[in-house]
């Protein structure tokens, strides 16, 4: 199955529900305009958000649609109307070829898929040539560290652990100094998941970001907050709580699939302005890929690509 298919798979609730409704406002085969707000509810309620649904309502009444436009016309326009709202933060995340290593710390919330992703993002860096090293931070989940163990075997790729407890500062630092020695590509720090409001956990989390910046200028060249996409609304205090402790750089939404909350998307796209990198829809390797505005833009809507 190729990834557009299992996108629009994962996004299914969602874009029914934006059919149904949109398929609620004609009268036989005519359309009935004056009944648009209905739609609007209907994107409010898979988080896109009050504004934004508003504004991508209002786009349409002015397009001038006719009483027998088709669906698939409405649908259409819907899709490029969240595709300029999406285009602006669709980027993959680039390793720099200066950098030895390209230092990529991931951060978020328990739950949130992070270990999972740290294991799926070295599996494609090593399938494109590249060495990496993996660093098993979030020493308070043994499971955590047996996971991402099972993921460094199943990619074929190096990692740092530690016993449960240990200082994760600590074992950044001696992923680093590894990484460095051996002339790593891309190392990949996992972090724990931690509640936004812990202000300890905070602090923790910025020792390890000082640690990797004192011992490699510039490093980490990626701050990646993992986010997932069932959550809803509550992604942009999880955004905004961690851009203040180790200024975000880029976001990967993780669990979209059978979620009809995929609008999340769209909605942290518009509000904050921070790339998105790749989007996930399932467990395995093939179920995380590259964040494209224009592929998206069509799965939520439930139209297929051109």
């Amino acid at each position: 199955m190729n990834w557009f298919k299992r996108l629009t798979g994962g996004l299914n609730k969602t874009a029914s529900g934006i059919k149904n409704s949109i398929g609620s406002i004609f009268k036989g085969n005519k359309l009935d305009v004056t009944k648009l707000e209905s739609l609007e509810e209907q994107l409010i309620s898979c988080d896109i958000g009050i504004d934004i649904s508003e504004k991508l309502v209002k786009k349409l009444k002015s397009e001038n649609l006719k009483s027998d436009s088709s669906q698939d016309e409405i649908l259409l326009k819907l899709s490029k109307s969240i595709e300029e709202i999406l285009s602006p933060v669709s980027k993959s995340l680039e390793i720099n070829e200066n950098h030895k290593p390209h230092v990529i710390v991931l951060v978020g919330v328990n739950g949130t898929g992070k270990t999972t992703t740290a294991g799926k993002m070295a599996a494609q860096f090593k399938n494109q040539g590249k060495t990496v090293l993996l660093s098993a931070c979030d020493t308070f989940r043994a499971a955590a560290i047996e996971q991402l163990e099972v993921w460094a075997d199943r990619a074929g790729v190096e990692i740092v652990s530690a016993e449960k407890g240990s200082d994760p500062a600590a074992l950044a630092y001696k992923s680093l100094v590894k990484a460095i020695d051996e002339k790593i590509d891309v190392l990949i720090v996992d972090t724990a998941g931690r509640l936004q409001v812990k202000s300890e956990l905070m602090e923790e989390l910025k020792k390890i970001i000082r640690v990797l910046g004192k011992n490699l200028g510039g490093s980490p060249h990626d701050r990646v907050i993992v986010l997932d996409g069932a959550t809803g609304q509550n992604a942009h205090s999880q955004v905004t709580e961690f851009s203040k402790a180790v200024d975000i750089s880029g976001m990967i939404v993780t669990k979209l699939d059978g979620s009809a909350k995929g609008g999340i998307v769209v909605s942290l796209a518009k509000n904050f302005g921070i790339p998105i990198h790749s989007v996930g829809v399932g467990e395995s390797l093939e179920d995380l890929d590259q964040f494209d505005a224009e592929e998206y833009s069509r799965a939520i809507v439930g139209l297929e690509k051109d």
